[in-house]
């Protein structure tokens, strides 16, 4: 269930109340009485942070990251000759020029 902040308009009493999504929202304030609750928007509680999601998150067995495979496609419409990092594959840049 989340938790949604409060914040009475009247004394500003400020509150965190577990709710489901179909509960109505509150109106009446526990500290002074008044109908003055407002509804608070606030940061979520947590960041989706790494390498990425992988599609078999929480199961056992072979996991593989999915966001890697996306990328995959692009990788491979370059070049499949071998790479001198001379710059003769087109994928590197072109040494500089000495002299």
């Amino acid at each position: 269930m989340p938790i949604y902040e409060y914040r009475c308009q009247s004394c500003n009493h400020e509150l965190e109340v577990m709710q489901k999504l179909s509960d109505p929202e509150l109106s009446d304030c526990p500290s002074c009485g008044k109908p003055a609750l407002k509804k608070l928007i606030s940061p979520v509680g947590f960041r989706l942070k790494g390498s990425g999601w992988y599609e078999t998150d929480f199961k056992k067995g072979n996991q593989k990251n999915v966001a890697k495979e996306d990328s995959a496609p692009a990788s491979e419409s370059k070049s499949t000759t071998a790479c001198d990092s001379a710059g003769g594959c087109g994928a590197c840049a072109a040494p500089a020029a000495t002299g």
